[in-house]
């Protein structure tokens, strides 16, 4: 599958040491006669940083797996999408890291040639796992904010399935490199595999454009699109409140219908800044996966199109480096951006449950609830306006105050049989 060839001449021009490292009976990419290793300094370095990568990124994924298993609240469709990409970050953190670092304590690789194949398509695969997932993630929260409804079986049934459909495509796109179209060998200094980016045969390089188009561009390509239209869709809805508001300043509403009003736009209101808060989150998440891939594509394509020679151990293995990052900076984006997450990440470290009081449920499912049981929630008639409390904590003597993680809750009114005031989220429509 991968045929050995390393350059005497090459070698020769290193010390001995270097040198049996940077061989060892191991393959070289296409023959390439230009390789070299980096200096014992080098690899430390590299050594020090995947360390870091390794560790924290192993912590990281697994505080989110933990959170998820533990808290109900958390395992909602779109979350499922986020677990699956802190899955494929953890298994980089387990599968390749650790080989890539023993390497590079050594300045060489060290498991031989099985172990290079499989280090390659492992990383592979969840790294193309990663991106499909953030592909779906984009067109699920385009969707969502479309047609937005409460979650059921069908939204859980279609997170699956793609899901699944990650998983699958990424297996289409790096199965082949084990069967002859392509293959799997050392890259860089050689403390790390991947696909080789060297070889000018049409086999290889026909693989690489395939790899990029259907891999790389096409995913990015879903994801532009759907956040753009999500960004204009929400552009156009602050255009649509802002001239309404305007028109009713104009034309001068009655007492009760302004009051109608102002419950509906509160509710609204909440709903569209958690919305914005996850599109934000989801955005600032593709941006820093593409910030850690795009160097790494770039010397690829370098190392594909390019004189032999042109791409550098050193510019080889820092793109390499970066986009390992990757499994340490998701995670991070998903406790301190998701409020959900963070909220049940300080409940975890009090080593409590959390607080169900302490955020909104989702619009749609607030209505849903309120309309069904206005009878069990208790509700209140006045000038022919009718109130629906849909209770969220128990009844409090203040108003409870609000954390960094918590959305604001409003003190409306009294419960019917009760003299302490209710921390609720109103849902009102017009009797008649």
């Amino acid at each position: 599958m991968i045929v050995a060839n390393v350059s005497v001449s090459g070698c020769a021009e290193l010390s001995l040491s270097l040198c049996a490292g940077a061989g060892d009976g191991l393959p070289q990419e296409g023959g390439d006669s230009h390789r070299t290793t980096l200096s014992p300094t080098g690899h430390l370095v590299v050594a020090v940083c995947l360390g870091f990568i390794g560790a924290f990124g192993l912590v990281n994924n697994l505080l989110v797996l933990v959170l998820f298993c533990r808290y109900k609240l958390l395992r909602s469709p779109i979350n499922l999408l986020l677990i699956n990409i802190s899955v494929s970050d953890l298994l980089v953190c387990v599968l390749g890291t650790p080989f890539s670092f023993a390497a590079s304590t050594q300045g060489r690789w060290l498991i031989g040639e099985e172990g290079c194949v499989w280090y390659g398509f492992a990383n592979s695969l969840c790294g193309i796992v990663s991106l499909i997932s953030l592909a779906v993630l984009s067109y699920e929260r385009y969707s969502t904010m479309i047609t937005p409804a409460e979650a059921d079986a069908s939204n859980y049934r279609k997170i699956s399935l793609g899901i699944l459909l990650s998983w699958v495509y990424s297996l289409l796109w790096t199965l082949p490199p084990l069967f002859g179209w392509s293959h799997y060998g050392l890259e860089g200094p050689g403390t790390t595999c991947s696909v080789d980016w060297t070889a000018k045969t049409v086999n290889n390089i026909s693989y690489i454009i395939c790899l990029f188009v259907f891999c790389l561009i096409g995913p990015f390509l879903v994801i532009v699109f759907c956040y753009g239209k999500l960004l204009y869709a929400i552009k156009q809805q602050h255009t649509q409140e802002a001239e309404m508001i305007e028109k009713n300043e104009r034309t001068g509403l009655t007492q009760q219908e302004k009051r109608a009003r102002e419950v509906s736009g509160i509710n609204a209101s909440l709903s569209k800044k958690r919305e914005q808060r996850v599109l934000f989150m989801v955005v600032i998440m593709v941006i820093c996966y593409l910030l850690c891939w795009l160097p790494y594509g770039i010397m690829a394509l370098l190392a594909t199109f390019g004189p032999p020679g042109l791409v550098t151990p050193e510019a080889s293995i820092i793109p390499s480096v970066l986009a390992k990052t990757s499994t340490v900076i998701n995670p991070v984006i998903y406790v301190f951006m998701n409020k959900q997450f963070y909220r049940c990440f300080q409940s975890l470290l009090r080593c409590e449950a959390p607080r169900r009081g302490s955020s909104l449920k989702s619009s749609s499912k607030l209505c849903t609830k309120a309309m069904k049981g206005a009878a069990g929630t208790g509700q209140r008639q006045t000038n022919g306006f009718l109130f629906m409390v849909a209770s969220l904590g128990q009844p409090a003597a203040t108003m409870p105050q609000l954390g960094p993680s918590c959305e604001p809750t409003i003190d409306i009114t009294k419960g019917p049989s009760s003299d302490k005031p209710v921390v609720v989220s109103l849902v009102a429509h017009l009797d008649g």
